[in-house]
């Protein structure tokens, strides 16, 4: 049964709703008037378990300062990104290694895989990956990499759940929330030092942009970046076929979580707390998603952890 957004709200914490977002742009962008059920979400062909990411190798015949002047341009192109998004996921995954459950890993790659084809960018070398970690919690970086703990996918009851978190990290991607706050965050610094710095190659200049790669996906985007990913989740989970109330029944779940649990301390001290999440997607979605083809569950196909 389809419950919705308001009742979630009234259930969880029983809150006036917060002020009305404009959505209807968006997803008339993103969802299409008849919203196709996918005969198995997790057709795409099965990847390899993902291994921590190498760093590359600087390109050559390129100066070693352009990825840093492309950054602060704003002008990053897609393999920049890439090399942004390796360091950052290779230095998170030194923190936090991935949990070692090959059919976990490859199954999480092929229902993000499917969710990020609905999505503008589906041509990002996506990857997708459950870490060592009972925390509560998910990140992203640049150029399609993805993870969330072990300890939220044991939260999680079926596909369309997690197809809804993949959907919200999906989303800092796509609008290149965490490129933003690199720019914002080190252009001072990198203004004042990094021109005037004999750096060796480009791995250099990523390292010291982005310092620990736990640090910069935990340090918290501001709260209109959290809201946008939780449209976007939504709105590519209906599309790829998923039943669009799972996300919020993801934020529902986690709210009922005492704010004392150390399980939850980064993910509330990073993100809008849960009712304020579910209150803003009431608002934005209203009732825009009331004609839409009640997506799966997904719940026989779910991956459940030993």
């Amino acid at each position: 049964m389809k419950h919705s957004l308001p009742w979630i709200i009234l259930t969880l914490c029983g809150i006036g709703l917060a002020q009305a977002g404009d959505f209807d742009k968006f997803l008339k962008g993103l969802i299409k008037e008849k919203t196709q059920q996918p005969a198995a979400p997790a057709q795409p062909v099965a990847p390899t378990a993902p291994t921590a990411p190498a760093a590359p190798a600087t390109a050559p015949g390129k100066p070693a300062d352009q990825l840093l002047k492309a950054l602060l341009s704003g002008n990053t192109s897609q393999e920049e990104e890439a090399r942004i998004g390796q360091q950052i996921s290779g230095n998170l995954l030194g923190a936090a290694p991935l949990v070692r459950d090959e059919g976990l890993q490859r199954y999480v790659n092929r229902v993000g895989r499917w969710v990020a084809l609905q999505s503008e960018r589906p041509d990002l070398p996506w990857r997708f990956g459950v870490i060592e970690s009972d925390d509560l919690n998910a990140f992203a970086a640049p150029g399609g990499y993805v993870f969330l703990t072990k300890g939220l996918y044991r939260k999680l009851r079926n596909e369309a759940e997690l197809a809804g978190v993949l959907g919200h990290e999906i989303g800092h991607v796509i609008r290149k929330h965490h490129l933003k706050l690199l720019q914002k965050s080190q252009a001072i610094a990198a203004l004042g030092s990094f021109f005037g710095s004999k750096l060796k190659n480009e791995n250099e200049i990523v390292q010291n942009l982005i310092g620990n790669g736990a640090e910069i996906v935990a340090r918290g985007l501001d709260k209109d970046a959290e809201y946008e990913a939780d449209r976007i989740g939504l709105v590519l989970g209906a599309r790829a076929g998923y039943d669009a109330y799972a996300l919020p029944a993801v934020l529902a779940e986690i709210g009922h979580v005492a704010k004392s649990d150390k399980s939850v301390s980064l993910l509330f001290k990073t993100h809008p707390l849960p009712e304020d999440r579910l209150g803003q997607l009431s608002e934005a979605v209203g009732e825009r998603l009331d004609g839409l083809a009640e997506g799966q569950s997904g719940a026989g196909r779910f991956y459940r952890l030993r």
